[in-house]
């Protein structure tokens, strides 16, 4: 698990197939602890495992589908990437909960200035966007945001400079892929309601005149 709170921004070296299967290399400046073979890694909000590491970079091995469903295969030799390590137990979790599990790609359509901060609107499915709430968390190629817009097809979120400084987010333009991770609660109430297995009996309406909602 991972909170979407960036630790660092490495640089991708090498992105190559290998064994059947996909490598990718990833430079970066030293941990504060030494990386353990075989730990869980988020690389633009995709967890994935260290194959190897060594002083400054580390591998991971990604899968046919990884690169399917991702972002990740649109990414260049030099291209920055959003880095967080696996949540440790007493950690403060600053973000929300992310899994590192991409749910889609959405497309980055709209860049807006608002005083010192931006506003991005990004394309997205209608499933994601009913798991989603305003004021809500969603994970963008890694990072933690809150929902300050929403529709059936869309999202938006506004960044701070900050945020902006300190992620790979700033080499977003419109056009790009982005790596979309909804809010886990999202997805487990959208179940209980049927959604996603139509005999529950569970509804909106039962939560409503229930007072739930």
């Amino acid at each position: 698990m991972f909170t979407g709170l960036v630790q660092k921004v490495g640089t991708l070296k090498q992105l190559a197939r290998a064994h059947g299967g996909w490598t990718l290399t990833v430079a970066h400046e030293a941990w504060n602890d030494t990386l353990v073979l075989g730990e869980s890694i988020a690389v633009q909000g995709a967890c994935l495992t260290v194959t190897d590491f060594g002083n400054g970079y580390f591998t991971a091995d990604l899968l046919d589908e990884t690169l399917q469903r991702t972002a990740l295969h649109q990414l260049r030799e030099g291209s920055r990437v959003n880095l967080e390590r696996a949540l440790a137990l007493g950690d403060r979790l600053g973000g929300h909960i992310v899994s590192g599990h991409v749910d889609e790609t959405g497309t980055l359509y709209q860049i807006e200035d608002r005083g010192r901060d931006v506003a991005w609107r990004m394309r997205c499915s209608t499933g994601l966007a009913r798991q989603t709430v305003m004021k809500g968390s969603i994970a963008i190629d890694g990072v933690s945001l809150t929902v300050s817009g929403l529709d059936d097809t869309s999202v938006e979120v506004n960044l701070i400079p900050h945020t902006l400084q300190a992620t790979s987010l700033c080499d977003r333009k419109p056009g790009d892929l982005l790596n979309l991770e909804g809010d886990i609660l999202g997805k487990y109430v959208a179940r209980l309601l049927g959604r996603d297995t139509p005999s529950s009996s569970i509804t909106e309406e039962m939560l409503r005149a229930n007072g739930f909602l």
